[in-house]
């Protein structure tokens, strides 16, 4: 499956949850975001572990963008689907963008860019 990426705006953050299970201490909050599409839609997801302190962190009204995980898992021949946050950014793309295009001169001009290969390697990995 691919990345699943959800933008939107938070419209509600339920109460954490902590317990211990056989795997140690864990903690929980759900949060429900309103999607940017012409028909929105509101989305409940699950941050866990450390996910879940930087739901803690959000408000209502805060533009989000969401990396997300999709599970099902079945329960006494009941189907139960989660949508687990794994990446939470403050802030997206969409209100990030200028509100105004550049000029496509602007954005075609290539003068002043070095297409030769100088063997340098700018990449991070």
């Amino acid at each position: 499956m691919e990345n699943i990426i959800l933008e939107g705006k938070v419209v509600q953050l339920l109460e954490p949850q902590e317990g211990t299970s056989t795997r140690g201490a864990w903690k929980k909050q759900d949060f429900v975001i309103e999607t940017n599409e012409n028909y929105p839609k509101k989305i409940c997801i699950t941050g866990f572990q450390d996910i879940a302190e930087k739901v803690a962190e959000l408000n209502a009204g805060d533009d989000v963008k969401v990396s997300i995980n999709i599970e099902s898992r079945e329960y006494n021949s009941r189907w139960y689907t989660d949508v687990k946050a794994w990446r939470i950014e403050k802030g997206s793309a969409a209100a990030a963008a200028p509100s105004t295009p550049a000029s496509p001169a602007a954005s075609d001009d290539i003068t002043g860019v070095n297409f030769s290969d100088d063997g340098g390697d700018d990449l991070p990995f």
